[in-house]
């Protein structure tokens, strides 16, 4: 018999899989979930570290680029003192604690701003070597550890400066309220700077042994340390959990720095920094299901289970290798007892044929009368009766028992979470846009009333090369006229002069918004330098995992950017109504129907051109997206159903392809052969019950054609016809 086929595997496979899945039943549907704090508040903060990591990264790459691309700007100008670099490097940006010039050769002071800047840790003699200028770490003596930056001020005929310029290891708009603290910690789990509530009894011990376990997993790579096709964040991160105090717990996450493209490094992810986060969670989840659920739907799928197998060993297998047993005792001879017929369907019908043949074996005529077979229901009816008895246990668990409705509650903490996050995302993008606008603003500062267009166009062509958030920089006239240009080409009106605004919105009615900042270019009658933002950065922004939808919204709610699909000034979904008059970030459960969401909304908090937009970014995502105990075990119940409907299409499935197909094939020849056709070659499809049966009746009709030719005068015997 062929090992996949005949009647004995599709029913011994289901036999397996309907008892496999009984115990899978009773230990997933039967297992509490009184866990004390939910998965879903666990992934969370990993999210959150990852969000902090990100605006880190972010910010120091920023800090470093910013300071090389000036001494750069600085450079390729006239020779100015060291004191014109500082303030007008302060003028621009404010985002270093200290800021200095130094000159190489000799070491002297020559100008200062800020908190002092460690230049003791600063090898004068190395800065000439490869990475010389790297930016580097430096533990002061206060405790606190700065990032040191450095870029060289070169002027012909003048002695070399350097410009050096310390950074705190700071999260740019990472919202720690709620009682979380975050931290950055190095290679060897040492914490170089932590933030939030931290004044709890234990909380600095309990962030110190996150570190500890952070750093040592940070040493993974990142493509192993997750699961196959998760996807997410390019670097390592993950969840921690730690003691616990009567009902509080205290949770976190951690996170690498990483580039934002798998594969690639950036200066600050080179750093070897891991930022970790930890909360203390206060919440309890009801226990929503008792083992006694588990233990009566398995003993309900054993008992439904076993009748339908009871139902295929009676009717199909039993009378299938009966006939499979007759048609070798007809083709061996042995005729003197008559067939057994079983009692109805196909299987009946060949029976009755093999009796016919049997009697036309010992010569009676063709139309000699045989058993009748019982009219009953056949092979396909006997298998939908099977399905339907197993599907009256699978329907239940995927479509009624076990559901979340809109009274399911989310824990407190992802809420919380979501808000924060959001604010996050928000202050993120309103830094971007003043970044850019303070980009400009440099280059505007360096462009003076002599630069020739080439020389600005070089300038632009650089900046837009060292900056891929623009896709179009310009120098606009007083007049309106485009004096150099370089990316894509303006959405500018002819004649029309730069604006007074510092950022603004336009394109409406267009397929993408234009986002342009312009800044004056002082000594130049009125002109400015002008760039347009890409869209596609802007979004970029906004991509994070477990956020849902996340938009961007105008001071009219209209939608500007996206993370997904949407349409430009579209107004803002219905459903975020009651959140958009915040003028604070804010979130809430929001329940309609069957539906139940978390939104959130952050306005633009804080200084900077920015501000002036009155955006605002929003999230939502729904909550049976969330590993809460109400949606998991809704989700458990319906695989449970869902794994049923699946073992009994298969295995059904498989015998009906293999069994019944071919059998109710078989039923119609074996009457045609006991009716008198001798012609018909019977073939077996399979090398099976059905398929033996089906070698029996070739070899019963090549017998009755054999002993036709005897009484015709045929002197040989064909071959192949048995003898006694």
């Amino acid at each position: 018999m062929s090992l996949i086929g005949g009647i004995r595997p599709p029913i011994a496979a289901l036999s397996v899989l309907l008892l496999t899945l009984a115990g899978i039943t009773a230990l997933t549907l039967g297992k509490p979930d009184n866990v004390l704090v939910p998965k879903a508040v666990l992934t969370s903060q990993q999210y959150v570290a990852e969000d902090g990591a990100v605006a880190l990264r972010a910010s120091l790459d920023e800090s470093i680029s910013d300071l090389t691309n000036t001494a750069t700007l600085f450079n390729e100008g006239q020779p100015v003192s060291a004191d014109t670099v500082l303030d007008k490097v302060g003028d621009v940006y404010q985002k270093w604690r200290g800021t200095a010039v130094i000159e190489i050769k000799s070491g002297d002071l020559l100008a200062a701003r800020g908190e002092s800047v460690p230049i003791s840790a600063i090898d004068r003699g190395k800065l000439s070597a490869k990475n010389g200028l790297a930016p580097r770490m430096v533990r002061m003596d206060n405790g606190q550890t700065r990032l040191v930056t450095l870029a060289v001020l070169s002027w012909k005929g003048q002695p070399q400066q350097l410009l050096v310029a310390s950074s705190s290891l700071t999260f740019p708009g990472v919202s720690l309220a709620g009682g979380r603290a975050i931290g950055v910690v190095d290679s060897t789990g040492r914490v170089l700077s932590s933030h939030g509530a931290l004044d709890a009894k234990g909380a600095q011990r309990q962030l110190k042994s996150f570190a500890g376990v952070a750093a040592k997993k940070a040493q993974q790579n990142p493509i192993t340390a997750k699961k196959p096709g998760s996807g997410g964040y390019t670097g390592v991160s993950g969840h921690l959990t730690g003691d616990a105090v009567k009902d509080v717990r205290t949770v976190g996450g951690y996170a690498t720095l990483a580039a934002p493209v798998a594969g690639e490094t950036t200066v600050a992810s080179g750093l070897g920094l891991t930022v970790v986060t930890q909360v203390d969670v206060r919440e309890h989840t009801e226990q929503l299901t008792r083992p006694a659920f588990g233990i009566a739907a398995a003993g309900a799928l054993l008992l439904i289970g076993g009748l339908a197998v009871m139902v295929l060993l009676g009717t199909v297998q039993r009378p299938l290798i009966r006939l499979f047993l007759e048609s070798r005792r007809l083709t061996r001879g042995d005729l003197a007892r008559p067939v057994t017929v079983p009692r109805a369907g196909e299987a009946a019908r060949v029976g009755a044929a093999l009796e016919r043949l049997r009697q036309q074996l010992g010569g009676a005529p063709v139309d000699a009368e045989g058993p009748a077979p019982r009219k009953g229901l056949g092979a396909r009816a006997l298998l939908a009766v099977c399905a339907v008895l197993l599907l009256v246990w699978s329907a239940p668990l995927m479509l009624v028992l076990n559901r979340a409705d809109d009274s399911v509650r989310v824990p407190n903490q992802i809420v919380r979470d979501q808000k924060s996050r959001t604010a996050t995302v928000s202050d993120r993008v309103r830094r971007a846009l003043n970044e850019g606008h303070a980009d400009l603003s440099a280059v505007a500062a360096l462009i003076g009333d002599r630069t020739s267009a080439d020389d600005m166009r070089t300038v632009l062509e650089r900046t837009l090369e060292d900056h891929d958030r623009y896709q179009s920089l310009y120098v606009l006239g007083g007049d309106g006229a485009i004096l150099a240009q370089a990316g894509r080409t303006p959405h500018h009106t002819a004649g029309k002069g730069p604006s007074a605004k510092s950022l603004e919105v336009t394109g409406e009615g267009g397929k993408k918004p234009v986002i342009t900042a312009t800044a004056e270019a002082p000594g130049r009658d009125g002109a400015a330098v002008v760039g347009e933002f890409r869209i596609e950065f802007l979004n970029a922004l906004l991509s994070r995992q477990g956020m849902g939808d996340v938009r961007v919204l105008d001071a009219e709610n209209r939608v500007i950017g996206g993370d997904s699909g949407y349409l430009a000034f579209q107004q803002a979904p219905s459903h975020l109504a009651p959140l958009l008059g915040k003028k604070e970030a804010y979130a809430a459960v929001q329940r309609g129907g069957s539906t139940v969401r978390v939104a959130a909304v952050a306005p633009f908090t804080g200084g900077g051109e920015a501000k002036s937009l009155r955006w605002k970014v929003v999230s939502w995502q729904p909550a049976s997206g969330l590993a809460i105990p109400e949606y998991s075990l809704q989700n458990r119940t319906v695989l449970a159903g869902l794994l049923g409907l699946t073992a009994a299409a298969a295995c059904l499935g498989w015998l009906h392809i293999v069994v019944v197909r071919p059998l109710r094939e078989l039923a119609r020849q074996a009457e045609a052969l006991a009716g008198g056709d001798r012609k018909t070659v019977l073939y077996p499809r399979h090398h099976d019950e059905v398929g033996a049966v089906a070698r029996s009746l070739e070899l019963i009709r090549q017998q009755l054609q054999g002993a036709r030719r005897g009484r015709d005068g045929g002197a040989r015997t064909p071959a192949g016809v048995g003898r006694n």
